[in-house]
């Protein structure tokens, strides 16, 4: 009961703590494209897993007016230079406003950079995902962290992270725990495990104690089970308080009925007296 109030709890919690964005918001720059035709995810796979996956991170930081979340959108990170541009499927970004709507992120203008990128691996961009992809987030950009994961289960497993070190190199992450890994930026675990419904290897997001954040299916899910289970306590309550009236009731009665017996017994008494000094006359 009330796991949707103590997860608002957690969360506030473990909300990761960041500087706002130096710009302003900006939907759009003149010059700059913001479409390539490209449909957003290259297999059911993909589209799957990058839906949940924004679903759940929005959610999470729905209340939070300066996390900004990014689904396949360009990026241009060089003022001036239009091959500067990157369009990952998912990224966030810690400071910069949620609204207005971008049509593009462009970095100078808004005076931040996305901290936490995720490329979900496709056949025909795995390697520059694994390799070029590297080096243009974290270092070109300035991003803090890079995620990529498989969740295609016709292909091997596959879940690897970078980020920035102390003095600046890129770092690949490690792992206490298989299939999980660990964001300094956002404070949360993300692990993956297999969907058997939905034929995925599923990436989800976790708070730090283990926790899962819920898609918006699985929280309305959660919420008609609670208020199935308080209506079935107040169901039971109500069948308890009217057990106990019946027997407060049915107490009465008895209490009744003695008191009637006793006062029999005290008018047979009296009279059985009356009729002895009758007698005795």
């Amino acid at each position: 009961m009330d796991s949707i109030k103590n997860f608002d709890t957690k969360m506030n919690k473990y909300m990761p703590i960041f500087p706002k964005a130096t710009g302003q918001p900006t939907i759009y720059l003149e010059g700059y494209p913001c479409e390539d035709d490209e449909p957003m995810a290259a297999t059911l796979y993909h589209g799957i897993q990058i839906s949940f996956f924004f679903d759940q991170l929005f959610r999470l930081y729905r209340s939070e007016p300066h996390i900004l979340i990014g689904v396949d959108s360009f990026i241009y990170y060089s003022e001036g230079d239009m091959k500067k541009c990157v369009a990952p499927d998912i990224y966030v970004v810690l400071g910069a406003k949620k609204t207005p709507l971008r049509r593009s992120f462009y970095t100078w203008a808004e005076g931040a950079i996305p901290d936490t990128i995720f490329e979900f691996l496709s056949d025909s961009t795995i390697h520059e995902d694994r390799d070029r992809k590297v080096q243009i987030y974290l270092d070109e950009m300035g991003a803090k962290e890079y995620f990529i994961h498989q969740p295609d289960l016709e292909r091997p497993a596959e879940f690897r992270g970078w980020s920035r070190g102390t003095s600046g190199e890129i770092v690949e992450m490690t792992a206490d725990t298989p299939r999980t890994l660990f964001s300094e930026r956002l404070n949360l675990l993300f692990k993956w495990k297999v969907e058997v419904d939905l034929n995925v290897r599923l990436l989800r997001p976790y708070l730090p104690d283990g926790t899962p954040i819920t898609t918006s299916i699985e929280e309305e899910q959660l919420r008609e089970k609670e208020q199935h289970l308080r209506e079935e306590e107040q169901h039971l309550r109500e069948i308890a308080e009217a057990k106990v009236e019946e027997q407060a009731e049915q107490l009465r009665d008895a209490k009744n009925l003695s008191n009637q017996q006793a006062e029999k017994i005290r008018e047979q008494a009296a009279e059985l007296e009356r009729l002895r000094q009758q007698l005795g006359k």
